[in-house]
């Protein structure tokens, strides 16, 4: 494998996806608050889990996000939620008052034999307890540094020109148009 085999990559699952998005023309902040949602669930402590629950807030928060945005940071976001899981585990023990989980090859031996199993599943309830209490931080600071660079890409790369919400018609002027027909 080649010194630059990485770079193929990116750009394919990870550049192209994006510009893609941004030539749909979406609005900024829209998609600086999808970019900040998947990041924030890819970071979730327990692995594998992330997809599932980007595609309920998708489902829960429907055209408030830009799915494609939400799974591309998701995505992104893999390689840090697994530098994460200690972090979150260490931060949950230190909010709730619990003893550390200890990270040792005895205790991996501990668990893969059974024998740490109240063990493991507090240290799960930890790393959870710390991605919840900061996730809400997490969110609100990715959320703010994004926003100033999508409303930067947005207009460069966008081959759909963003204008300003239409109102809705009103009542009687949808009931004018009934009546016409």
């Amino acid at each position: 494998m080649g010194k630059f085999a990485f770079a193929p990559w990116f750009h394919k699952k990870i550049v192209d996806p994006l510009l893609y998005i941004l030539r749909r023309g979406a609005e900024p902040k829209q998609l600086a608050f999808s970019a900040a949602l998947g990041i924030t669930l890819g970071i979730f402590p327990i692995c594998g889990v992330t997809v599932l629950l980007c595609g309920m807030a998708i489902a829960v928060l429907g055209s408030l996000c830009h799915s494609p945005t939400v799974m591309l940071a998701n995505f992104v976001a893999t390689p840090i939620e697994l530098s994460l899981v200690v972090p979150f585990l260490r931060f949950g023990e230190m909010i709730s008052g619990g003893s550390r989980f200890p990270l040792s090859s005895d205790a991996l031996k501990k668990v893969v034999t059974g024998q740490a199993s109240w063990e493991v599943v507090l240290s799960i309830a930890h790393a959870l307890l710390g991605w919840l209490v900061a996730a809400p931080f997490i969110l609100a600071i990715l959320y703010i540094l994004f926003l100033p660079i999508f409303k930067f890409l947005v207009p460069k790369f966008s081959s759909v020109h963003l204008s300003p919400r239409k109102s809705l018609p009103s009542h009687s002027e949808v009931a004018l148009k009934v009546r016409d027909v």
